[in-house]
């Protein structure tokens, strides 16, 4: 076979491609079937269909591999480059075709990179060599004593963390290593299961965790935490990973020391940002342009903990891996969707922030709509993340404006019950009197696609309701030419078939269905096909947080916030929430733990709706 610039390229490659160069000059078949393509167009599909054809393989779950430069390896999958197998462990082609990846052939540095990290699995004592440093900004807060630490317990409990690691916490205040220790070890259970060696976990786990105290603008505090954390990492190849547990004022000020003064001089930092990601779009962007002075979109994890509740997952599995749902999720025969989340508490001590940003900002414009957005988008090419979340951006970008008669907001007031009284929202200390903030926010989304159009979806958030609840609907449409109907009266909702997937109280998966109840006559009953988590999986559901972190050690962007994800959903609630504050509409107010102001049923009954769990009895 005469030499051409294939070759060259080849062998540029180095000594350490001997198996991959053997299988690219054997492959006459491509070659043949590449003559007459142009030069250009050789090298790059020679080469990378050969590397994909080679390079096929997997990793366990639980493994923690190394990666150098700003390529991240992702659980099962990888971000941009050579893909070795999708999140359900099937082959993929050896170059991902998103969007942004150049037609020319990749640059040699950047195969080289690719194949030294490949190489890098199969050597021992690298993986042993290597570190993940973990560094929780703002340690001394709610969020990091309730959440962060427990999850990552939780996670070494499980043997998910890399054999090499260590916790530093972060804050202003002054603590002692022990002190920290205290304070975290309050928050620790073993509540995965009862192990008998919980407590020896424990000690294991806080003798990784230490604390530097510092100012979150001080570069030269970050340089003296780098120099703790290259003490812990002892010379190793070090990942760095910062969870930002601290206001979104100074996220920025935090994100360039941490990139100046403490990030990973060999391998890779990432970060992640809490929510609230801004007020509306143009705080959203300036906080994106912001972080983007010193990451990278790929260094930055915008975490949303809803998004990491088995509800999600399962809504995904749901879908696509059941032959029965797929064929049903469109305008011909779903009715409407309900997505519903309210809490029978109310701010409980969270006044300053509740009252700066409301219902609407705190709940619906992230938790709510990125499940509206994974529910309502079309099958993703892959499970890789990029793949969902370019069909994600595609719903929210298809969805029509909101308009101020499609949106219902209210307050809670005080009320008593027998000798029991409860406050309303204005009477926390730090709300102010008049404030107008909404408690609740009842909101009708359409999305103008082939797959929806006409489709109603309701979204509810509240405080202070009657129950505490997390789930989606889907109500079916009627049975044309219903046989039975006059079994159900004039009240054909009755007769409504309903897929609900829940979150809270309980997780389950249910199914509303019409059956005849036993007996001489002909009694219809609306019944349950029911998977309840507790009964069928007696092991307990891990946290949110749990889920969450780990896919961001291990590179996983799926179940986070991409920025035109951010931008396309703050383009949706920006000039509802602009109408609302100029006109200073007044909420409809709503006594503590009912059902929410009455102006939600009159929205419901617009769009012809019924609202679900008024149907017949729930679980």
């Amino acid at each position: 076979m005469p030499k051409t610039a294939d070759h060259a390229r080849l062998q540029e490659l180095g000594p350490w491609l001997p198996a991959v160069y053997s299988v690219v000059i054997t492959c006459k078949s491509e070659a043949q079937w590449l003559e007459g393509r142009e030069e250009s167009e050789k090298p790059k599909r020679w080469l990378l269909s050969s590397l994909g054809k080679h390079l096929h393989g997997s990793r366990p779950r639980n493994s923690y591999f190394p990666t150098w430069g700003s390529q991240d390896y992702s659980r099962g999958h990888h971000g941009r480059n050579f893909e070795l197998r999708s999140s359900n462990l099937q082959p993929l082609n050896a170059v991902s075709l998103q969007a942004g990846v150049s037609a020319n052939p990749l640059p040699k540095e950047h195969v080289e990179t690719q194949v030294k990290e490949e190489s890098s699995f199969s050597s021992k004592s690298e993986k042993a060599e290597s570190t993940l440093s973990i560094v929780v900004v703002g340690a001394s807060g709610e969020l990091a004593r309730k959440k962060i630490f427990p999850s990552l317990f939780a996670l070494f409990y499980e043997d998910c963390l890399p054999k090499n690691f260590t916790i530093f916490g972060y804050a202003r205040s002054t603590m002692t290593d022990e002190e920290l220790r205290n304070m975290i070890s309050r928050g620790l259970t073993c509540r995965i299961d009862k192990r008998k060696n919980c407590n020896e976990k424990m000690d294991q786990f806080l003798q990784r965790c230490f604390y530097h105290s510092g100012q979150y603008s001080s570069e030269d505090h970050f340089s003296k935490l780098d120099k703790k954390l290259k003490e812990k990492e002892g010379g190793r190849s070090s990942n760095r990973l910062f969870y930002l547990s601290i206001p979104p004022s100074i996220f920025v000020d935090a994100v360039r020391c941490a990139r100046r003064r403490a990030s990973s001089e060999q391998g890779w930092t990432r970060v992640i940002v809490e929510k609230p990601f801004g007020r509306d779009s143009k705080s959203s962007v300036e906080l994106t342009r912001g972080l983007k002075q010193y990451l990278s979109e790929d260094q930055i994890f915008r975490i949303d903990h809803y998004l990491g509740e088995e509800l999600i997952e399962n809504l995904l599995v749901l879908r696509f891996s059941n032959l029965v749902f797929e064929p049903l999720w469109s305008r011909n025969y779903i009715r409407n969707v309900q997505v519903t989340f309210s809490e029978d508490i109310g701010i409980e001590g969270r006044g300053k922030y509740f009252d700066n940003y409301g219902i609407i900002r705190d709940i619906m414009q992230n938790h709510l709509l990125q499940i509206l957005a994974l529910f309502a988008m079309e099958t993703p090419v892959s499970l890789d993340a990029e793949d969902i979340r370019n069909e994600k951006v595609k719903v929210l970008r298809s969805m029509r404006p909101l308009q101020l008669e499609d949106v219902v907001v209210g307050q809670y007031k005080g009320c008593t019950e027998g000798i029991t009284s409860y406050p309303a929202y204005t009477d926390d200390p730090n709300v102010t009197k008049n404030s107008l903030t909404p408690t609740f926010a009842a909101a009708t989304f359409f999305i103008n696609n082939a797959r929806w159009d006409g489709v109603p979806f309701l979204m509810i958030a509240g405080k202070g309701l009657h129950s505490k609840r997390a789930e989606v609907r889907v109500q079916f449409r009627h049975v044309p030419g219903n046989l039975y109907k006059q079994k159900f009266g004039t009240d054909l909702d009755k007769a409504t078939n309903e897929l609900v997937l829940r979150s809270q109280p309980d997780e389950a998966v249910y199914l509303k269905i019409n059956n005849k109840v036993p007996g001489l006559g002909l009694r219809l009953d609306c019944s349950d096909l029911n998977l309840l988590y507790k009964s069928r999986y007696p092991r307990e559901v891990p946290d949110a947080y749990e889920r969450l972190l780990l896919d961001a050690v291990e590179g996983e962007r799926r179940l986070f916030i991409r920025s035109d994800e951010l931008d396309a959903a703050w383009a949706l609630f920006t000039p509802l929430l602009k109408e609302l504050e100029e006109k200073k509409v007044m909420p409809e107010l709503y006594p503590y733990g009912s059902r929410g102001p009455e102006g939600v049923h009159y929205l419901a009954a617009k769009h012809n709706v019924r609202w679900g769990d008024l149907s017949c009895d729930d679980l």
